[in-house]
């Protein structure tokens, strides 16, 4: 077993084009699947007013926060556009449909 990585379930878990969040020690953390089956994990605050990322509509590799629709890149967690500000990535990694996500990424969030 390999302790650098937390299993957080099953890739059909996720919809398409939708979110789930992972509860964690440092905050809670939202895994999306993009139409092409990719996958990401970012904090699930926006940097705006802390709208709930998960709950977002998620298009390409970005999600809209449903609060104020600002556009946040799953790739690099920066606000697209003319927006200003970023949320933390989590490297998160699919084997066979099994996600898991990285726990020095947790780690790097209690700082």
């Amino acid at each position: 077993m390999d302790m650098n990585w937390i299993a957080i379930g099953d890739i059909n878990d996720i919809p398409l084009r939708g979110a789930r969040c992972v509860k964690t020690p440092q905050g809670k953390i939202a895994v999306f699947r993009t139409s092409d089956n990719e996958v990401f994990a970012i904090e699930d605050h926006c940097p705006h007013k802390g709208g709930p990322l998960s709950q977002g509509i998620v298009h390409a590799k970005a999600v809209t926060c449903p609060l104020h629709n600002w556009v946040i890149s799953l790739e690099t967690g920066k606000a697209l556009g003319a927006d200003q500000g970023e949320v933390r990535t989590i490297r998160v990694r699919n084997e066979d449909g099994t996600l898991s996500i990285a726990r020095e990424s947790l780690m790097m969030a209690a700082e």
